[in-house]
């Protein structure tokens, strides 16, 4: 299985970046996984309707280039759909014995994800209804999907 987690912008806190290289690395026995950041854009204070469907669809392009063909493309949205942790578990396992191997979690910038690639995804899923910081979203993203694999293979989870 292989899963690619686009983030639109960086992880400019290194206790964000260092959580997340962990998690990265104790999902390395159960999936090829990598979490890439591509470019926001900037964009002025008071920004105007027109405006933000620009920066949207610049940022959509550049999430777009990097995610592969035949993937199953999940967009990270408020309005998506909620999964306990177990129910993300028994998602990822029905989908991978469905066939599929490859997905793509996209999660968008400042202003959101185009909306182009929120039609074009097969899942939009939403983390909770809370509000995050955006750098700490890559983060709860990778701790669910361990927890997911470990609630697949029956494994216990530290406490």
């Amino acid at each position: 299985m292989k899963i690619k987690i686009i983030l639109i912008g960086q992880i400019k806190e290194s206790f964000w970046r260092e959580g997340a290289a962990e998690y990265l690395k104790r999902l390395k026995p159960y999936t090829q996984i990598e979490l890439i950041s591509v470019p926001d854009e900037a964009f002025p204070e008071g920004i105007t309707p027109g405006q933000i469907q620009a920066v949207l669809r610049l940022e959509g392009e550049r999430a777009r280039r990097e995610i592969p063909p035949g993937s199953f493309i999940v967009a990270l949205d408020r309005q998506g759909q909620q999964f306990s942790s177990e129910g993300i578990a028994s998602w990822l396992g029905k989908r991978t014995l469905a066939g599929q191997s490859h997905f793509t979690f996209v999660i968008g910038g400042t202003l959101g994800l185009d909306q182009e690639l929120l039609n074009e995804s097969s899942l939009r899923l939403s983390l909770s209804t809370l509000t995050f910081p955006h750098q700490m979203v890559p983060l709860l993203l990778l701790e669910q999907i361990y927890r997911a694999f470990k609630i697949i293979r029956n494994e216990p989870y530290h406490r």
